[in-house]
């Protein structure tokens, strides 16, 4: 697996999200569209472990919180950038999210929890902000960004 081989397995969900409103009911639509037991979402989920382990993905950060951005935005992903995290029993950094964020969350401990969210997807509004949490273990959480922009509050 490497990011053009990704690209190319991103872009199903990509055309799902695009020109549409990023709001809850999106997540719900993501859900049923690419159920975390759906071929999709797994494949997705084993090629961001195979990307992890090969060291090009979350290669940012340190025990508990790895991150990095994978994909900026283009047209490739119709205008979305796409990060992947991975997070073990933390609270983030507080950001913002001008346009929206759209999460993919899967637990790689089958008890954590995304903000409050088991594996499936989570989708926050333009203007919301948040400081990202995963409690009760482990997850991965890949999230798309219309325009690849995020916000985070400076810390004093």
């Amino acid at each position: 697996m490497n990011v053009e081989q990704f690209r190319v397995l991103i872009r199903p969900v990509a055309e799902a999200v695009a020109g549409r409103p990023v709001v809850a009911e999106l997540g719900d639509q993501l859900d049923r569209r690419f159920p975390p037991d759906g071929g999709e979402f797994r494949a997705i989920e084993s090629a961001c472990h195979a990307a992890i382990a090969a060291g090009w993905m979350c290669a940012q950060g340190g025990a508990g919180r790895r991150f990095g951005r994978v994909i900026e935005p283009g047209p490739q992903t119709l205008g979305l950038s796409v990060d992947v995290v991975d997070l073990t029993d933390i609270v983030g950094p507080h950001h913002r999210h001008p346009n929206g964020e759209i999460c993919m969350v899967m637990p790689v401990t089958p008890s954590a929890r995304f903000d409050g969210k088991g594996a499936g997807w989570k989708v926050y509004p333009p203007g919301s902000a948040h400081r990202p949490t995963v409690t009760a273990g482990r997850a991965l959480v890949l999230y798309l960004l219309p325009e690849g922009k995020i916000e985070f509050t400076p810390t004093a």
